[in-house]
Order: C-alpha cells, then structure tokens, then sequence
C-alpha cells in the first residue's frame, strides 16, 4: 500500500498523464533547461501538483534564478516530501509531493533571497491557478 493519500496505479497514472508529464512525475524525469511553460512565469496564484492538483508553491516564493527551471525560495508548508538523491554521481536533494509522490525536481541551497533554498522544479509537474480578484 501506498503511504501518499492519493494512491493510483501506474496504470491509471498512464492514463492520466501525457507521456512527459509521467516521465516527469512517476519516473524522476527532467524537462530541458528553458523550455518548460512555467520557467518564464510570474502572474499571482498558486501552484499545483500536475497529478494530484495539491497545492505547493506560492507565486510569492517564485524568483528567476536563471536555471531554466521555475525555481521557488519555500514550498507550501507540509506539501514537499524531500529525499535524498545519489543518482547521476551527485548528492542532491529530491523533491516530492507529498500527497501523491509525485517528481517536482531538487532543492538545492543556493538561493539568493533569504531562506537560502532553491526549489527546482519541472513545469510538467505543476499547474497554475491564478489568484481571484477581490
């Protein structure tokens, strides 16, 4: 049995996402550098997790880092599950949702605001939802 809330599977993850969105998602997958649809993007709202629609980032905590990745200081309290990653011969950091599992990318500690994080994320793994008007 899964330990995430939203438990599918790999079946119905298949059927749910496009082809890149499960590679992302399901299998650790990257997007190239500046080509994601969110990297660029800095309307006000919240973004959600592709697969289960969680929230886990503010458009608040978005900054441009340059990567070619969006990139955010924080995540949502409690939204990120952070695992350790020894893949490709580095030491890094894992990012998942922690209501489904699902890939967002690395975190890394060498962002330039104040909390000193640099959230990695691929675009495939979000969706946005613009903030509503008072």
């Amino acid at each position: 049995m899964s330990k995430y809330p939203v438990d599918k599977s790999e079946e119905e993850w298949k059927q749910e996402l496009s082809a890149e969105e499960y590679r992302i998602l399901r299998q650790a997958g990257t997007e190239y550098p500046f080509t994601g649809q969110y990297n660029a993007h800095f309307e006000a709202g919240t973004y959600h997790c592709k697969g289960c629609g969680a929230p886990l980032y503010a458009s608040s905590a978005k900054f441009d880092s340059g990567c070619g990745w969006p990139s955010y200081d924080q995540s949502i309290e409690g939204a990120i599950e952070y695992r350790p990653d020894h893949s490709l011969g580095m030491r890094r950091v894992e990012i998942l949702c922690a209501n489904c599992g699902g890939h967002q990318g690395h975190v890394f500690n060498d962002g330039p605001t104040k909390t000193g994080q640099r959230y990695c994320v691929n675009s495939a793994s979000i969706d946005f939802t613009p903030s509503k008007e008072e």
